[in-house]
């Protein structure tokens, strides 16, 4: 048997995002599934167009590697930060989704219907 070495399956793309296999995942969305306790398996079914064994692959790297993916992930965070001001620099802070439900309730005086269950009548 020969044992070969191989790269990550991580790519960078023009912007700088890493994206995991050949696809548009980047790996924040699959790291941050991945610290919510998902187990390589759920990652699998959560993001169905990375095989299995890139999962482990990637999760492996983040292990060996976790300075700089540290440092990758508070850079994204601190880019996704500047966006948000830039944004809300020109249309104005929006309402959070709670502020949004107590204007509901105020005004027609019960509390917006939980459209996330079906009840099934």
């Amino acid at each position: 048997m020969t044992i070969h070495a191989e790269a990550p399956p991580l790519k960078i793309d023009d912007t700088g995002t890493i994206r995991v296999g050949g696809t548009r995942v980047t790996l924040d969305s699959v790291l941050d599934h991945y610290l919510h306790s998902y187990a390589a398996e759920q990652l699998a079914e959560a993001f169905p167009s990375i095989s299995l064994g890139d999962i482990h692959s990637v999760i492996g790297y983040c292990l060996r590697h976790k300075e700089e993916v540290d440092s990758y992930l508070r850079r994204r965070e601190q880019e996704a930060a500047e966006v948000r001001r830039q944004i809300e620099a020109r249309q104005g802070k929006q309402p959070t989704k709670a502020e949004l439900l107590a204007r509901c309730e105020k005004k027609f005086g019960a509390p917006f219907p939980d459209r996330g269950t079906a009840t099934g009548s």
